[in-house]
């Protein structure tokens, strides 16, 4: 049964149409993107799908086909932050997010279904805040940009989830593009399309799902931002984006906090590593990004303490057998690890990942290619 015939199933008329909004994976530039600084996402083929029909009562009724439960009903006069509700919080913080921000919202219908791997790292809530954004738009007619659009789903996840997310994810839903990736500066929100082709390289990117689940609400991820805030306090700057590579050793000698000298000592790392990244691309030197990962990795492990047994084992596992490099991506705690790999290894590689996984007593992971693939859309 298709989407719009499980609506209808569901509330008894067909809906106003259907919309899709992809999971993504980061390339580089983790833990940057709060920090005002320099990400490269690219959006997956998963994608969370949404039938939708427009209510003019204030009724807002959400259901989906991947969660047992029933509609979740609400009245959209009512909604408050961090009312709880669980996945419902999302499509309707965004409801609540619209309205805040002066668009009349009236309420709706909406159906959900996602093939986008949840706590795997690949902004399953992304999808769900963009997708739901983009159909409210359209049925009301806002006339939003699609970089406010993830300015709105940010802040849904951010004030009425109560998750401190930057808005990489919210924008690499909204604005990717198929066969790129996006080089966001997320200060102003500004970005480029950057071509990513990798069959045409003979290369492939890999990602792995260790199956461990992550939760950036549990508190880590909050601090980890508010040691990044309190760095650039007191450095002076307004954010960590303002410290360059170059002034690091300086700024590192005028921080007390060992802790937070590492916060600051990856952010600072990481957007070099964004703009490395970014080089080669534009060089088509594209295999030579692969010890840029490895990199961002080391850092991810051992200044920001955000990765974990399995995200590290998959890294030392693809890179001894022949990987051209790997990281950790997204929040970590868990999730997902990305890997470079010229195309005719790519079996070998996932294998010798699934092997050292068996022999550590790990549930085998999931493996799968990133297809660089198209932002949210209309279907």
């Amino acid at each position: 049964m298709t989407v719009a015939a499980e609506f209808e199933a569901l509330y008894g008329a067909a809906p106003d149409g259907v919309w899709a909004a992809p999971g993504r994976v980061n390339l580089i530039g983790e833990y940057t993107d709060f920090n005002d600084g320099f990400v490269l996402p690219l959006a997956l083929p998963h994608t969370t799908v949404a039938a939708v029909a427009r209510r003019d009562d204030g009724v807002l009724r959400l259901h989906s086909a991947d969660i047992d439960g029933g509609i979740v009903r609400l009245a959209v006069d009512s909604l408050e932050p961090l009312s709880g509700g669980g996945w419902a919080a999302y499509p309707a913080g965004v409801v609540w997010a619209l309205r805040a921000a002066g668009h009349p919202v009236t309420g709706a219908d909406v159906h959900l279904t996602s093939t986008v791997p949840t706590g795997a790292g690949l902004s399953s809530s992304a999808a769900l805040e963009v997708v739901t954004a983009l159909a409210l738009n359209d049925l009301f007619g806002l006339g939003i940009s699609r970089p406010e659009l993830a300015r709105i789903a940010q802040r849904a996840e951010n004030d009425f989830v109560g998750v401190p997310c930057g808005v990489m994810d919210q924008m690499a839903s909204a604005c990717a593009e198929e066969g790129h990736a996006l080089y966001l500066d997320t200060r102003d929100l500004s970005y480029r399309q950057v071509p990513f082709d990798l069959a045409r390289e003979g290369l492939r990117l890999l990602v792995v799902d260790t199956r461990v689940k992550h939760a950036l609400g549990d508190g880590a991820y909050a601090e980890r931002r508010a040691g990044c805030e309190a760095g650039a306090r007191a450095l002076g700057a307004r954010a960590l984006r303002d410290v360059s590579a170059v002034q690091l050793p300086e700024a590192l000698a005028l921080l007390g906090d060992e802790t937070i000298r590492r916060y600051v000592r990856h952010v600072v790392t990481d957007n070099a590593r964004v703009e490395r990244t970014i080089a080669l691309l534009d060089a088509g030197d594209t295999r030579a990004v692969g010890p840029v990962l490895t990199e961002g990795h080391a850092s991810l492990r051992d200044d920001l303490r955000v990765s974990c047994p399995e995200l590290d084992l998959v890294v030392e596992a693809a890179n001894a057998a022949g990987a051209l490099g790997a990281r950790m991506t997204g929040g970590g705690f868990g999730g997902s690890a990305v890997v470079l790999v010229d195309a005719d290894r790519a079996d070998v590689v996932a294998a010798a990942v699934e092997k050292a996984f068996a022999e550590a007593g790990h549930a085998a992971p999931g493996i799968f290619p990133a297809v660089p693939s198209a932002g949210a859309r209309r279907l």
